[in-house]
C-alpha cells in the first residue's frame, strides 16, 4: 500500500468517526468540536487529492468561520443537553431500511448511469488562479444567495435567543380597578 492510500483511508476513518461522534454526543457544544474534527479530515483528503485551495477553504472557512458562528449561535442560546425521547417505531421500521434501500439506489445510479470515468488525482482545477474566476464570475449568484442564507440563518437564531419583554410581577395586595370617578 503506497503512504496516499493509507493516509487517505486514515482521513478517512477519522471523518467517519467524527461523523458518528458528532450524532452520538448529547451535548451541542461537543458536537461542534466532532464537527471541526470531520472538517479538518476533509481538508487532509482535500489535500492528498491534489486541492490545495479547497483544503485552504475548508479550513478557513468552514472550519473556522463557519463553526465559530455555531459555536457562538449554540452559546447565545443557551443550550443544554438534549432531551432523550423513546423515539419513534415507525421511524425504526420504516427509516432504517429505507436509508439503506435508498443509499444502494444512489449507489447503482452513479457507478452504472454516470456516464464519467475515473479522473486522476491533481487532474482537476484546484489552483486559486483557476478557481478564483469560476467563484467570482460563473457562480457569483450561488455564491451570493449562500453568504445571505447564512445571515438570513444568524439573524433568525438570535431572534429566537431573544427573551420577549415581561410585565412587574404583581404587587401582593394591589387591585386593578378602573377610572374614578371625581365629583
Amino acid at each position: 500500500m503506497s503512504v496516499h492510500l493509507i493516509l487517505f483511508l486514515a482521513f478517512g476513518v477519522i471523518a467517519l468517526a467524527g461523523a458518528i461522534n458528532l450524532l452520538a454526543q448529547t451535548h451541542p457544544i461537543n458536537s461542534a468540536l466532532s464537527l471541526i474534527a470531520v472538517m479538518a479530515a476533509l481538508a487532509g483528503e482535500y489535500l492528498l487529492l491534489g486541492a490545495e485551495f479547497v483544503a485552504a477553504v475548508q479550513v478557513i472557512v468552514y472550519a473556522g468561520a463557519i463553526m465559530v458562528l455555531f459555536v457562538f449561535v449554540i452559546m447565545l442560546l443557551n443550550a443544554g443537553v438534549e432531551e432523550h425521547t423513546k423515539g419513534s417505531r415507525v421511524a425504526v421500521l420504516f427509516g432504517i431500511p429505507g436509508m439503506l434501500l435508498g443509499s444502494l439506489l444512489v449507489a447503482w445510479v452513479v457507478l452504472h448511469h454516470s456516464g464519467t470515468e475515473a479522473v486522476a488525482a491533481g487532474a482537476l482545477p484546484g489552483a486559486p488562479k483557476t478557481i478564483g474566476p469560476l467563484l467570482f464570475h460563473e457562480f457569483l449568484l450561488p455564491f451570493e444567495i449562500t453568504s445571505i442564507l447564512i445571515l438570513i440563518a444568524i439573524m433568525g437564531a438570535v431572534v429566537l435567543a431573544s427573551k420577549p419583554p415581561t410585565a412587574p410581577p404583581p404587587i401582593p395586595g394591589a387591585t386593578i380597578s378602573g377610572p374614578r370617578e371625581v365629583n
